[in-house]
């Protein structure tokens, strides 16, 4: 009898555990919803919420409804993308290189974005953002491969250290290679700048429904990944015993993140802080398990990629502030505050 109740006890504990996990994500679903609704009710001309909801089912000609439908909608549709790519880009990097400091800029994806986008302009005249944004995608593309090639050199195939190590060197690379040509050339050097400060504002609509492809096959890849990367924590040659096949989930991981990365960051620019403190905050919440800690990791990338954008608004009126400084701003205190409450859980 003693062995049935302990096994009725774990199972009542693995219910109760996934009710609290389902309760959490609700809430966290929630803080989303109230953040879409106040990206799109504020900024320079605020809209009450009454005026939102008119404008979105019976949408007219008057200056609200055309404020609401043609510039915050699509720009809250970038937040929420934005934040829940590089949400769970993030969580997938620091779980594939084992390192709580790794975000997805360490695979090279951000350098290889930004130096095609600036070679675009310097090389090609390129002016148009719906065009040089599709070469951007391509360098995050290649340089992830690159990457990921270069770290699955020697016999050990590719390892969290050697995944580390190739992404530095070709991030510092590409750094350099475009840090040359944008002091070469005025027009280069200012969509850099703009590129580099990170924006969901004045974004072409249309860019929405391109993006969006990229990263939903990102989430499948990520979250068919998980069971994976539950696997790999425990180590290679465990993961190895039960089955998996180590090879295959690391191109996956990589794959995800690529996508995930590449969309958010050619369309929306170098977005800092939000694939490396996320996961934590994820990860405190749902516990270490994959399967969990991506879906908060995407909900709670995209709120918080909405709220600072929503300050970024009110502290700088009638002007505001890009949504890239305004996390660092809210980004780095909060980090700082969470590391010193209580030790990151183990990767």
């Amino acid at each position: 009898m003693s062995g049935v109740q302990a096994r009725c006890s774990r199972g009542e504990s693995v219910t109760a555990l996934r009710r609290h996990r389902l309760l959490s994500l609700a809430v966290l679903l929630a803080f989303l919803a109230v953040a879409a609704v106040l990206s799109v009710a504020i900024g320079s001309k605020s809209i009450s919420p009454l005026s939102v909801l008119s404008a979105l089912w019976n949408a007219g000609d008057s200056e609200s409804d055309i404020i609401v439908n043609s510039l915050r909608v699509p720009r809250t549709g970038f937040g929420v993308l934005a934040g829940a790519a590089l949400g769970v880009a993030g969580a997938l990097m620091q779980g594939h290189t084992r390192n709580p400091l790794a975000d997805p800029g360490l695979l090279g994806v951000t350098q290889g974005a930004g130096f095609t986008m600036v070679s675009a302009v310097f090389l090609l005249g390129v002016t148009d953002l719906r065009v040089y944004i599709w070469y951007g995608f391509a360098g995050a593309l290649v340089a992830s491969l690159a990457v990921f090639a270069l770290g699955t050199m020697g016999r050990g195939g590719p390892t969290p250290v050697t995944l580390a190590l190739a992404g530095a060197a070709v991030s510092a690379l590409l750094h350099a290679l475009t840090s040359g040509l944008v002091l070469l050339d005025q027009q280069a050097l200012d969509v850099f700048r703009f590129w580099q400060s990170g924006s969901i504002a004045g974004r072409d609509p249309a860019l929405l429904g391109e993006m969006l492809p990229f990263v939903l096959v990102g989430l499948v890849l990520a979250f068919f990944n998980a069971p994976g990367l539950n696997a790999l924590s425990l180590g290679e040659d465990v993961a190895r015993s039960l089955g998996q096949r180590v090879w295959l989930t690391r191109a996956v991981g990589v794959a995800a993140i690529t996508l995930l990365t590449g969309a958010a960051v050619a369309a929306c620019g170098a977005l800092a802080f939000v694939g490396l403190a996320v996961p934590h905050a994820a990860r405190f919440l749902s516990g270490p398990d994959h399967r969990w800690l991506l879906p908060y990791s995407a909900v709670l990338g995209g709120t918080l990629l909405l709220v600072a954008d929503v300050l970024g608004r009110v502290v700088a009126r009638p002007g505001e502030l890009e949504v890239g400084i305004t996390l660092a701003l809210i980004g780095a205190p909060f980090f700082i505050a969470l590391v010193r409450r209580r030790k990151p859980v183990r990767l």
